[in-house]
């Protein structure tokens, strides 16, 4: 089954406290505010929430289906071909960038409280 953004979608909504949004005039997806995945503006690759460490493992894994640009070198977020990934590795991807992202919030209002 090929997965498109319309997958993700899917994916996304079925998450507890998910929303969905825009990110830089693309379809996204946020918990809290938080972004967790978005429509890149290649309409193949997705960029996801995840940490660093998660990232370097997926492109040394599958360099070909997660990947960066210069741009995303110092976010927490990956690029995935859609066309490449399967969808139970998809699912895996979204439901953990959302809670990178229910994480990511959590910190930020720690923070704001002190």
């Amino acid at each position: 089954m090929r997965v498109n953004f319309d997958t993700v979608r899917k994916i996304a909504l079925a998450i507890g406290q998910v929303e969905e949004s825009t990110s830089y005039g693309t379809p996204a997806f946020k918990v809290g505010g938080k972004l967790l995945a978005r429509q890149h503006n290649e309409p193949d690759w997705l960029v996801l929430a995840t940490t660093f460490e998660e990232r370097e493992e997926l492109m040394a894994a599958d360099p070909e289906t997660y990947f960066i640009t210069d741009h995303y070198l110092k976010y927490p977020l990956v690029l995935v071909r859609m066309s490449r990934v399967g969808h139970d590795a998809l699912g895996d991807l979204v439901r953990r960038a959302a809670r990178v992202a229910g994480a990511t919030k959590a910190r930020a209002t720690k923070v704001r409280k002190r």
